[in-house]
């Protein structure tokens, strides 16, 4: 039953905030087109439910040299790529906006488990053992207000199990105040890495090259 109520909140609240953010919208769309050449949106291949894939919508945040199909920790200098707005954009995760609209079509919630992106085969795996598979992926969750890039893909795979044995109104509300908390802190996000939890390995690292709409 939830699930349902659920959905019908994801819509109105995306409903509004695209609404109310849309001068927001105009102004970054702007400032990427200034800041470089390129598209300013970009396209990725995600995990929906039930192991389904989608293409997630964000922002783009990298120049469109950037090599193809390389996830942003096996780049030498991922910094490199990253234009000006783009570092501002993911620090303060703007760049994740325009999932309102990946939320409008259904194919995501506002709070669930992050999408995997279509070839993380160890988080997805991990995921299956909790159910975490089962429901919609979100803009944020239990495990992003919890770590995020510093998390190994067991302890993320844990959290987001948590939040589907949880899954509940008072849970969301918790996610989402927390998500806020974290945003202005700008905590958790780790360039071309995964932060001092375990360097090197791949959790929801995003494949940064973009593909054009």
């Amino acid at each position: 039953m939830y699930l349902i109520i659920k959905r019908v909140m994801d819509f109105f609240i995306a409903f509004l905030a695209l609404i109310i953010l849309s001068p927001l919208f105009l102004i970054l769309i702007i400032a990427i087109k200034i800041d470089s050449r390129g598209p300013v949106l970009f396209k990725q291949k995600r995990v929906g439910i039930n192991v389904t894939y989608f293409n997630i919508l964000k922002f783009r945040t990298m120049r469109i040299d950037t090599p193809k199909d390389t996830p942003t920790h096996l780049l030498g200098n991922p910094e490199q790529y990253i234009t000006r707005v783009g570092k501002f954009l993911r620090k303060t995760s703007l760049d994740e906006l325009p999932q309102i609209v990946n939320i409008l079509l259904g194919e995501m919630s506002i709070i669930g488990p992050r999408p995997a992106l279509w070839n993380q085969y160890d988080l997805i795996a991990e995921r299956d053992k909790y159910g975490a598979n089962d429901i919609k992926p979100g803009l944020t969750g239990w495990a992003q207000i919890n770590g995020r890039d510093e998390l190994p893909i067991e302890v993320k795979a844990k959290l987001d199990g948590e939040y589907v044995k949880k899954l509940g109104f008072w849970m969301d509300i918790k996610c989402f105040c927390g998500t806020i908390i974290s945003v202005v802190k700008g905590s958790g996000v780790v360039e071309g890495g995964t932060g001092s939890l375990q360097k090197g390995k791949n959790i929801e690292e995003e494949t940064k090259q973009e593909e054009r709409l």
